[in-house]
């Protein structure tokens, strides 16, 4: 990959056969890999267990391998550099899996992974296909709209991450030192900048596809970083990391990024009308993350829905799934940052999960 003005040239791996968005959303992958941070001069090692759809899978268009430095790979290299140890990352994911899949079919079906006595952290993350699959019926909706289909989805998601996180509280090994849940990013924020093909049933009109998308998944987002607070989870804020520039463009004196987190104890409203209303005009699409007035990277793939990454691929899919070792990458962190840490989105997400790291394992 390249850099040119800023940007980070998109490159989607094929596999042996690609699955087009629409099939990916349609159907699911077994996507899991496992990968060891393999520090020098240790041999203790640790584990991070990441449960989750496409997204912490690294998934990239093929149904044979996927990312090798996903957020969960990325994170443990900060974790290795901290701890000064080894450290494993196990990712069991589900590529298109909706909420209640990865929650059966991974966290609990899965179990094992999260209850061996090297784990200190587990995270996850989910619920974006349900939004995705809502998306989609709504668009192809005519006549009047059915705004159903949406409430739909947040509820499914509420339900399942507090089914996740009570869970995971109940089987988690009992020397776990953080579980973090991982918030939804909004892909495709420009391209929903169009009305609908339905109606409004109130005024007959037609809506902005992208005015009615955005309170839902920051409605989502309110419950998983909500619920988090209530559990015992911390929630890494993805929304606030690809959708807000990194400085100050209205002019309010705090960073965009920062200014569009969640803030523990808001309440529902105040956190729907800060993300949809005050603070809207600091949404970008995340195709164009600006970290500076005249510099910005491209956090989405050419699929415009998942993370783009640097550091190659691994075996994860009809195929089976990468169990490798390698150093990592950088030995150190300046300031607690890579020199990549803004450049791409999975890597951006690796940074967000390792601000709550523990300072031991």
């Amino acid at each position: 990959m390249t850099i040119r003005f800023g940007k980070i040239a998109r490159v989607l791996f094929p596999g042996m056969a690609l699955l087009a968005v629409s099939q990916a959303m349609a159907s699911t992958l077994n996507q899991n890999v496992s990968w060891t941070i393999d520090r020098s001069g240790t041999t203790a090692k640790y584990r991070v267990v990441a449960y989750g759809d496409s997204i912490y899978a690294g998934y990239n268009g093929s149904v044979s391998n996927a990312a090798k430095y996903s957020g969960t790979t990325v994170e443990s290299e900060y974790l290795s550099a901290l701890w000064n140890t080894d450290v494993e990352n196990v990712r069991r994911t589900k590529s298109g899996a909706i909420a209640s899949d990865v929650y059966q079919n991974k966290i609990v079906a899965e179990k094992s992974y999260m209850q061996a006595a090297s784990t200190r952290v587990v995270t996850f993350e989910m619920c974006g296909n349900d939004g995705l699959q809502a998306r989609t019926s709504f668009k192809k909706q005519t006549g009047t709209c059915n705004y159903s289909v949406l409430t739909t989805a947040i509820n499914n998601c509420k339900v399942n991450v507090a089914a996740a996180m009570d869970f995971i509280n109940a089987n988690a090994y009992s020397g776990t030192k953080l579980k973090i849940v991982g918030n939804l990013h909004y892909p495709g924020y420009n391209a929903d900048n169009v009305a609908s093909s339905c109606n409004d049933p109130s005024t007959g009109a037609k809506v902005n596809m992208r005015d009615k998308f955005l309170p839902a998944i920051a409605t989502m987002n309110y419950w998983m970083c909500t619920y988090a607070n209530q559990k015992g989870f911390k929630c890494a804020d993805n929304f606030a990391q690809y959708m807000g520039a990194d400085y100050d463009s209205n002019g309010d004196g705090v960073v965009d990024s920062d200014g569009l987190k969640y803030v523990a104890g808001e309440t529902e409203a105040s956190y729907l009308t800060r993300i949809t209303s005050t603070l809207r005009s600091t949404v970008r699409d995340a195709n164009t993350h600006f970290v500076s007035a005249s510099s910005s990277y491209d956090y989405i793939q050419s699929d415009d829905t998942h993370p783009t990454y640097t550091g190659g691929t691994v075996s994860a899919g009809l195929w089976g799934g990468t169990t490798g070792s390698g150093p990592a990458r950088y030995t150190s962190y300046t300031n607690g940052k890579s020199p990549i840490w803004n450049q791409y989105g999975h890597e951006r997400m690796g940074w967000s999960l390792a601000q709550y790291a523990p300072a031991t394992p």
